[in-house]
């Protein structure tokens, strides 16, 4: 009888085992919003690493977070690096495209808490009054990302958090701060 427990258990764990491992790898998150201003603007709050505080989901998650600027003020070669709490965790991120007022690309790598590599890219698309700001990351999971997206939604919390830092950015350049 216990043999046949631990045969079942063994056979539902390789199930489950499988069934992460047959997950799709590559993800893309992407949120967008129309933000009350030219694209310029908008633009300026994303290109400059300085500015990221104002309006970063994440920079009020650990005011004691330890940030480093390397590189270039702003734009192509602008390297920002964090190293913070267990929900901030650490990593960096480097321009790697900046297209004046159209779109920016960056290299981003986490070290903590997980390891992982993305690609995020911003589009600035003028719309009406204003601009819409499309914020994408993309990237490929490996099996304890694959696992994780199973108990979590990356999509809607990471999803969530990009929502916060646009309307963050709405925040700002309709308050002039």
């Amino acid at each position: 009888m216990l043999v046949n427990i631990g045969i079942a258990i063994v056979v539902a764990l390789a199930l489950f085992l499988i069934y992460v491992a047959s997950r799709p790898a590559a993800f893309v998150i992407t949120r967008s919003s129309i933000i009350p201003a030219a694209p310029d603007k908008v633009f300026a709050l994303v290109n400059d690493f300085h500015e990221w505080d104002s309006w970063s989901p994440w920079a009020k998650l650990d005011p004691q977070c330890k940030n480093t600027f390397d590189g270039a003020r702003s734009g192509v070669g602008a390297k920002f690096a964090w190293d913070g709490n267990n929900q901030v965790g650490s990593g960096h991120m480097e321009i790697t495209v900046s297209h004046p007022h159209e779109s920016i690309k960056l290299a981003l790598v986490f070290s903590r808490p997980m390891q992982a590599t993305n690609e995020t890219v911003f589009d600035f698309q003028p719309e009406g009054k204003g601009t819409r700001v499309t914020w994408t990351m993309s990237g490929t999971n490996g099996f304890m990302g694959k696992l994780f997206g199973i108990v979590m939604n990356c999509d809607k919390m990471v999803g969530g958090q990009f929502e916060e830092g646009l309307e963050n950015m709405s925040r700002i350049v309709t308050s002039g701060s």
